[in-house]
């Protein structure tokens, strides 16, 4: 299982979750990608796409004011 890390800090909804579905479509079933960002809308917006999408969101935190999501790409 890979982990891929997308930053994105400083850009604004609904950027963050455009460049995360793009970059989730190019790695494998199961991969993780960690998604850094420090717009506050992120984190409804995230757990809306993982549920609208099948994706897994399995973590999120926030430190120094960066958010932080990790997100399990679903099988084919």
């Amino acid at each position: 299982m890979n982990e891929t890390i997308l930053d994105v800090r400083g850009l604004s909804c609904p950027l963050p979750v455009l460049k995360a579905n793009r970059t989730l479509r190019s790695l494998g079933a199961g991969d993780r990608l960690r998604v850094l960002a420090t717009d506050r809308a992120s984190v409804s917006d995230f757990q809306a796409f993982c549920r609208e999408s099948g994706h897994a969101l399995v973590a999120f935190g926030e430190e120094g004011g960066v958010l932080s999501f990790v997100i399990r790409r679903k099988p084919d």
